[in-house]
């Protein structure tokens, strides 16, 4: 599409991320180039895009942002096989953008994740989740058992799970935009024992 590509769509990407992370945020959008207002612009755009009957939906308006994926693969859920395609993009380049595409062409899902085989970050303790460092899959994986939950917006993402502290295993809430974190959440509550 003209004037959209897969530097317009970091910047929709970076636009939900403002409202946890404004200064990596800003950062980002140096690198890219980009002002605020290039950014507002550009996201609706892309409101307007998804909201369009003339414009291509699914998998077809991914791949005529961002070009052919990467890479993809067939996934199983249940009886249904389902296609995960992933991109590169140069915000993130330790990570691919994924998008779950249903039988139907539609997208099911989407985020950024680490790639299969690449290392995770060192993840000793709830110390060290600082925002940009992970994905989710990252966090569920070192701090299991997690529970998954989605946010009222399809781009963000919670991760409930425990973690030791001085009085015992304390709760904490992991916030995601389009699978990155942003942030941890410490509730303040100490997890009973046994």
């Amino acid at each position: 599409m003209k004037g959209f590509a897969r530097r317009e769509f970091q910047l929709v990407l970076l636009r939900r991320m403002a409202d946890y992370q404004p200064d990596l945020v800003t950062g980002a959008m140096r690198s890219l180039s980009a002002t605020r207002t290039e950014m507002r612009e550009v996201n609706a755009r892309w409101q307007r895009i998804l909201r369009s009957s003339r414009f291509p939906a699914g998998e077809r308006r991914l791949r005529m942002v961002l070009g052919p994926p990467a890479d993809g693969a067939d996934r199983r859920l249940g009886e249904v096989t389902c296609r995960t395609e992933w991109w590169d993009l140069s915000l993130w380049p330790d990570l691919r953008f994924e998008a779950l595409i249903g039988p139907d062409g539609s997208v099911l899902h989407e985020w950024l994740v680490r790639p299969d085989g690449s290392p995770p970050p060192r993840l000793d303790g709830v110390a060290d989740l600082a925002p940009w460092s992970c994905v989710v899959g990252d966090v569920a994986e070192r701090f299991a058992p997690a529970r998954h939950h989605a946010d009222t917006l399809p781009s963000r993402w919670q991760v409930s799970f425990s973690a030791p502290g001085e009085e015992g295993p304390r709760a904490y809430v992991a916030h995601f935009v389009w699978g990155l974190l942003q942030a941890v959440e410490d509730p303040g509550e100490v997890m009973p024992r046994g």
